[in-house]
């Protein structure tokens, strides 16, 4: 699959950053352009996307700043999705690779990456005013 990596630096501990981006509640604040809300359902997180209602699920909770995730999609599509939070001097270096997947046109994909960027420098906005 064709990829491409997105990153933006956070003038923010690592440790802060990874604890906001790594509690779903958050979603609905740093990533508008795919979760408008979000509520635990069971042991699941379940948002409300664009595409339907998802399931996301965060890697567990750990030192490393990994923040992998998948959504599962209404037709049960699985999509993963790998995401760090590195040290950056000061800061911190969030890291988001974005998948081709079969099926995904050029341009969907070119536009999927806009989202994240987008999605990525909310969430620096976000974690910097905190």
């Amino acid at each position: 699959m064709n990829s491409q990596t997105i990153s933006v630096f956070i003038a923010a501990p690592p440790a802060r950053v990874y604890g906001f981006a790594s509690d779903p509640a958050n979603l609905p604040v740093w990533v508008p352009s795919f979760c408008k809300s979000v509520a635990r359902v069971g042991n699941d997180w379940v948002v409300d996307s664009p595409l339907g209602r998802v399931v996301f699920a965060f890697a567990p909770p750990n030192e490393y700043g990994v923040l992998d995730h998948t959504v599962t999609l209404p037709d049960g599509t699985r999509l993963f999705n790998p995401m760090r939070v590195i040290a950056n001097g000061d800061g911190s270096e969030v890291l988001f690779t974005l998948f081709q997947h079969q099926g995904m046109s050029d341009e969907q994909f070119r536009a999927d990456a806009a989202l994240v960027r987008s999605d990525l420098e909310t969430l620096r906005r976000v974690v910097e005013a905190c």
